[in-house]
């Protein structure tokens, strides 16, 4: 072993140590080195400070912060140097303080020394990812350093057996299970630690990592810890503090392999070399060429420091002592007191943390740009993640029924539309000549008619589903059911009887149109229960709902049903107080037939009369002076016969009125019957189409609107003395969407309060 020795100057006086690490006198409080001493600049420590700040708000799951992750091969003496920065004692257990991240939240404050320890669980019980980082405060802020060891050595338990409640751990017996649950975790114990000369530094040591396992253990280990630290060192603003005991050969220490393979080029590495004062004798000159920084060369070079012994600890040295006597070594002590001065900065813990303390300060300052943009591309995303979800109850669900019922009313209009045209196919197709001679004839639809309904409706006589009737059949049925009339006088019955074979075809559209309404009103309301009620109570409550809604909207409709049968009935009778209206039909249709009728009597009088109709003779044009311009035309056929009409006083006529000067047609009784039930179908028809849709709107609509609510609380129980507890019971939210709602608002909380921290310093 290197004893110590001492050296002399060339004047005889004794070496003194490089100027950074000067002795210094044993501090009256027992820290370790830390980095809150006022050789650091504001702009450092502000730095510094933001970084505590950044972690203490979680963010460092959603966004790459800067920090420092200790890491080495087991026994190279990370957690002895842990110890050193931050003034506390880690457990000492075999197999224990190795087996899961210790991260160290470091500030200085002015207030007492305080200790608090925390779990935080990233994995669940079955190794699964937890969606939201699980945090635990075990037990009450420490305020006596000597109760953190014991602290940390039941946190690390709990850690170590997460199937067991971490109560036991904390306040039971302060002694290892025979057996662990885990081996190693991935879960880890948080250290925040303030006080008078902390540093103000976040760091983490990391587990050991191993080449083999022992008797019993798991192969799995190796892997699970090389993931571990791969899952820290990996991330680009991890600065990697690499310890490597001297006492072994650096080629059987694969943590440097590791590190290097995040960081190739060594800028992000700070390399540590433990232990110098068991390097085997001869060989430590090769250890000198990793300070001097010529064997794996690192952009922050080699260090070197020297620890307490656990048996040292164990004997009550103190910090203070330590880094007095961790000086004298390096002062005293061949080869290192040999060192050229350029390299003495090189040597003793106070420099290290030093040089890490601002390469970390150097990297959150280059960081916080990057860090901001981050930070509000992850709020976006957050709140776009979270505006996706869908929406949580809402505290007046009825209002919001009732609103998308008035959406639903505007698509009622469509169906009603075709109602309309359904029962409108079944006009009577009165078609006024003999069934014999209409082998090649289709008559046209009214001209009225198009104006009054559209041209849409249906033109000719071949769109109806009814059966075209001729005059002779009307004329027959007629003659039939006359009995003691005056002549040309037929009986009531025979309009009746071709009303009711009309009125008895209007049954199926009205149900058709109820059943329409029915599947579009149920639609509207299993999408309005699946929009409310879908993330309650695991579905339960939108079942329950839907359940009563039907069973009230199929009441509703059998009632509307009850109203369309009613309705029917009433038309099977002809009846209407609207006179004028029927007798304007009437001759309108009268004429329509005759003319029809003349077609194939005169079709040249028919096709004047269209000619006409279509263009009208053109009157005289005068100028300004009252000249005529131009002549009007000489009136000739239909205006001929018009103009003749009105030079012996009969006024009014009309061009489709000319057919009823033709002289009487035996037919006559047959057309005016034709013309009669054509025209009160009219009357009829727009009735029906009115009432039918307005008693379904009544009963199945509006019924609906008006007793929703009472009939949801009588079905759900909630007007009962339980009314409350079923309440909570149905309307509770899904755990899933709930957990993942709630993972989305911590996340935005994190990531708002990350990015307030930012700007609170002027970023």
């Amino acid at each position: 072993m290197i004893k110590p020795k001492a050296s002399t100057t060339n004047n005889g006086s004794p070496a003194s140590a490089f100027p950074v690490a000067n002795p210094t006198l044993p501090s009256p409080i027992d820290d370790g080195v830390g980095l809150a001493n006022v050789h650091l600049n504001q702009s450092r420590r502000r730095l510094l400070d933001l970084l505590n700040k950044l972690y203490n708000t979680g963010v460092q799951a959603d966004v790459d912060i800067p920090q420092i992750a200790v890491i080495g091969s087991q026994s190279a003496g990370k957690s002895s140097l842990i110890e050193s920065i931050s003034g506390i004692t880690l457990p000492r257990a075999a197999g224990t303080c190795t087996r899961c991240p210790t991260e160290c939240k470091l500030s200085s404050s002015s207030s007492d020394w305080t200790c608090i320890v925390t779990l935080r669980f990233t994995t669940d019980v079955n190794g699964q990812t937890l969606g939201q980082p699980r945090t635990i405060v075990f037990g009450p802020a420490i305020t006596d350093k000597s109760n953190v060891e014991e602290r940390i050595r039941r946190a690390q338990r709990a850690i170590l057996n997460p199937g067991t409640s971490y109560q036991i751990f904390l306040d039971g017996d302060d002694e290892d299970l025979p057996k662990s649950e885990l081996t190693f975790s991935t879960n880890c114990v948080t250290l925040q630690i303030s006080g008078p000369g902390v540093a103000d530094l976040s760091f983490c040591d990391l587990p050991g990592l191993i080449a083999s396992v022992g008797a019993g253990g798991n192969n799995n280990d190796i892997q699970l810890v090389e993931s571990l630290v791969t899952s820290y060192i990996s991330k680009p603003s991890c600065v990697i503090l690499l310890t490597v005991a001297c006492e072994t050969d650096f080629e059987n220490q694969g943590a440097h392999q590791l590190a290097k393979k995040h960081d190739p080029h060594g800028k992000r590495t700070i390399g540590v070399l433990t232990k110098p004062d068991r390097i085997p004798t001869g060989e430590e000159g090769r250890w000198l060429r990793f300070i001097q920084n010529e064997i794996e060369p690192l952009e922050n070079n080699w260090f070197c420091v020297k620890q307490p012994s656990s048996n040292d600890l164990k004997q009550g040295v103190t910090w203070a002592n330590a880094r007095q006597r961790e000086n004298e070594f390096f002062s005293m002590t061949a080869p290192w007191c040999n060192l050229e001065s350029m390299y003495q900065k090189y040597l003793r813990t106070g420099n290290l943390v030093e040089r890490a303390s601002s390469i970390l300060s150097d990297l959150i300052s280059r960081r916080l740009p990057v860090i901001q943009e981050e930070l509000q591309k992850a709020l976006r995303k957050t709140e776009e993640a979270l505006a996706a979800m869908p929406k949580e109850p809402s505290a007046d669900a009825f209002s919001e029924v009732m609103a998308l019922l008035h959406t639903f009313a505007t698509d009622v209009s469509f169906h009603v539309d075709g109602f309309r045209m359904a029962i409108r196919s079944t006009a009577p197709q009165f078609v006024p000549l003999e069934k014999r001679v209409t082998q090649d004839f289709t008559m046209t639809r009214p001209k009225f008619l198009d104006q009054e309904e559209g041209t849409d409706a249906d033109a000719t006589d071949e769109d109806s589903l009814v059966e075209h009737i001729f005059i002779d059949e009307v004329m027959a049925r007629a003659q039939k059911a006359r009995a003691r009339e005056l002549p040309d006088n037929y009986p009531f019955v025979v309009r009746a009887k071709y009303v009711s074979s009309i009125t008895e075809k209007w049954h199926s559209p009205a149900q058709i149109l109820c059943n329409q309404m029915y599947n579009v009103l149920f639609k509207y309301m299993k999408e309005l229960i699946h929009k409310h009620f879908a993330s309650f109570g695991q579905g339960n409550l939108e079942q329950r709902v839907g359940v009563i809604l039907q069973n009230h909207i199929q009441a509703a409709c059998h009632r509307a049903e009850e109203r369309i049968k009613w309705l029917i009935s009433l038309e099977a009778r002809p009846f209407t107080l609207n006179e004028h209206y029927l007798s304007e039909y009437k001759d309108k249709f009268l004429s329509f037939y005759k003319a029809v009728r003349q077609s194939q009597r005169n079709p040249e009088l028919l096709a004047s009369i269209n000619d006409h109709l279509t263009n009208p003779p053109k009157a005289a044009v005068y100028n300004r002076s009252g000249h005529v311009v131009t002549d009007a035309v000489q009136p000739n056929g239909i205006a001929k016969i018009l103009s003749g009409l009105a030079e012996v006083g009969i006024l009014g006529v009309k061009p489709e009125d000319i057919p009823k000067l033709l002289p009487s047609d035996t037919m006559e009784p047959a057309m005016t019957i034709m013309a009669e039930v054509r025209a009160y179908f009219q009357v009829a028809y727009k009735r029906f189409v009115d009432n039918i849709p307005l008693a379904i709107d009544q009963e199945l609509i509006l019924g609906l609107e008006q007793d929703i609510l009472p009939t949801l609380y009588s079905g759900l129980g909630l007007n009962g003395p339980d009314g409350m507890r079923i309440c909570q019971e149905l309307t509770q939210e899904s755990p899933q969407v709930a957990g993942k709602r709630e993972e989305l608002k911590k996340r935005w909380e994190r990531l708002s309060a990350a990015s307030r921290e930012l700007l609170s310093i002027g970023l």
